[in-house]
């Protein structure tokens, strides 16, 4: 697509917060905008968000409530913008189907505006109902009985919807939200590289100078399914491993508690890291694992194979499609933390014959990821004014 575009980017997710989305919306907003597109992000956040507004005159953002259990999360329970219709926006790009995600579909109705939607995160899953909505179990299973429905619902109301991998377009065509496109989230293969010098965090790190370093960032949150690899640590018998363990969530003092309780020494909670200090983190380790089993995509197992490290991750949605054994990691059963603990040891053991973790991230460049998203916004407009 040639012609320049006017772009309104909704999303609930939004920095200071770090996840899979607002990398995805980083990495979009920055590419199109060097191609010329207009982009303008409407979204929820804190004093830090609303200081960027500041500084960017295409950033609005919403009157928002502190999420308590995720403290870095906002949400605007009524986003209202009045300036959105002051633009003549060519698209809507829903990132997130909440809040700001149904003001985004109310906005496009309202207004004749072609919309897409993306299918970031599995959202209608009991376990992260629980751990981010309700822990009231009625409640919980009330709203995951209902999860799917609203999702087809918004969904089924864009002119186009995109899924980040092959997997979860089938998952939401089993689950009657056709026709998606795969638009993968990008990965800055010139940031995330295996140019990175992690010596010095590495020598940081380290508790013992010869241990190789498993490294596992994101958020600390049940769903994330960290006792898995926790327990593999316990389980491991070769040369010493440590693990490090990068990120902040509410199971954070869970986790934490955990790792005492199997007496643990050879794990680190390294804290929240920011956009500037993640690359060195996988510079520094030698195998990312990731035993989750609620990822659409895993950016940061990408990010983790552009600076050249092998993944161990869970066989399950997208990560069983990402992972090919014996070149760019290993795949273990889901929750065998036994099973887990074999492949790290298997993949450290023989760290030189994987050799395509940069390869399978480049495929996920942001150019390639733009140009894709660029198709689905075309097929939108093209829809919207065919009918």
């Amino acid at each position: 697509m040639s012609e320049k575009l006017t772009i309104a980017f909704y999303s609930d997710s939004f920095l200071p917060a770090q996840d899979g989305v607002v990398s995805s919306i980083l990495n979009f907003r920055m590419e199109l905008q060097r191609r010329g597109h207009d982009v303008y992000l409407f979204t929820s956040g804190n004093g830090k968000t609303r200081q960027m507004a500041g500084k960017d005159d295409k950033l609005f953002i919403a009157k928002s409530i502190k999420f308590n259990k995720y403290p870095q999360y906002n949400f605007a329970l009524l986003p209202y913008f009045r300036n959105v219709n002051e633009i003549n926006f060519d698209v809507i790009h829903a990132h997130t189907p909440f809040f700001m995600g149904f003001s985004a579909l109310m906005t496009s109705k309202l207004n004749m505006i072609p919309i897409t939607g993306t299918f970031h995160t599995m959202f209608t899953e009991k376990t992260v109902i629980e751990e981010y909505v309700s822990s009231n179990r009625m409640v919980g299973s009330m709203i995951t009985k209902y999860a799917w429905s609203y999702a087809r619902f918004f969904y089924n109301r864009c002119n186009r919807v995109t899924a980040p991998t092959e997997t979860i377009k089938k998952v939401l065509e089993k689950n009657g939200i056709h026709g998606a496109d795969v638009v993968p989230n990008s990965v800055d293969i010139d940031r995330f590289s295996p140019k990175v010098d992690g010596s010095a965090v590495k020598a940081k790190l380290l508790k013992k100078k010869d241990s190789a370093i498993v490294l596992y960032v994101g958020r600390l949150s049940k769903e994330k399914q960290l006792d898995t690899l926790l327990h593999a640590m316990s389980h491991l018998k070769g040369k010493p491993i440590e693990a490090v363990i990068v990120g902040a969530g509410p199971a954070e003092s869970y986790y934490r508690s955990m790792a005492k309780r199997l007496k643990l020494p050879n794990v680190t909670f390294a804290g929240f890291a920011s956009n500037a200090e993640l690359p060195g983190y996988y510079a520094a380790s030698d195998v990312f694992c990731i035993p989750s089993i609620f990822e659409t995509q895993g950016i940061v197992s990408l990010e983790a194979m552009a600076c050249g490290k092998p993944v161990v991750g869970a066989d399950f949605l997208a990560l069983g499609e990402l992972i090919k054994d014996g070149k760019n990691g290993e795949k273990f059963s889901p929750g065998d933390s036994v099973d887990c603990a074999r492949k790290i040891e298997k993949v450290i053991n023989n760290i030189g014959s994987y050799n395509t973790m940069r390869k399978t991230a480049s495929g996920f460049s942001i150019e390639r990821a733009t140009d894709r998203l660029l198709n689905t916004y075309k097929k939108a407009i093209d829809r919207m004014t065919v009918s």
